[in-house]
């Protein structure tokens, strides 16, 4: 169940990015309701459940980025040793991924539309678009703690799995 030589669990810094993408996610879905319309005169339990589903596809965006990172690192455990090109792919990817999920989802699909109050640039929300600056940058850095890696602790040395955690 671990990989070789770094003792976590394969599946552990994929735990971490979930559980914290979660909750930063959540928490920022639920903060920028103001900035949709028809959001904040929505039925309270209405807008959970949108927040809530938005949420669950940002922490797929969040593990895709992931992946991204840990594919161009060769290793699952890239945050460990922050190392430049993995988390940069990692923030570009999810920041891609989600301004064209937001241009389909606003002008394409019209699932939702901006409020007079959120800033928009090129068509496309400044809220969501920060988010996916502001939440990863947290996300790795909450879960880079977490597994017990911070500037000030030695980081185990690179595993030999690749980026899925498989030997």
């Amino acid at each position: 169940m671990t990989s070789v030589g770094s003792g976590i669990p394969r599946w552990q810094p994929w735990a971490a990015i979930a559980g914290f993408a979660l909750l930063l996610h959540f928490l920022w879905e639920m903060l920028q309701v103001p900035l949709y319309r028809g959001m904040a005169e929505a039925c309270h339990w209405s807008a959970v459940l949108r927040c809530a589903q938005a949420t669950a596809g940002d922490v797929v965006i969040a593990w895709t980025a992931y992946f991204i990172g840990s594919w161009s690192a060769d290793d699952r455990l890239w945050l460990g040793p922050l190392q430049r090109r993995p988390v940069a792919l990692y923030l570009f990817s999810g920041l891609v991924i989600t301004v064209g999920l937001e241009w389909l989802k606003v002008h394409i699909w019209k699932e939702w539309a901006y409020g007079p109050a959120m800033p928009v640039i090129a068509g496309i929300g400044l809220a969501p678009s920060l988010q996916w600056i502001v939440i990863p940058t947290l996300t790795l850095w909450l879960a880079r703690r977490h597994l017990g890696w911070s500037p000030y602790v030695a980081v185990p040395h690179r595993s030999a799995s690749g980026p899925t955690g498989r030997a």
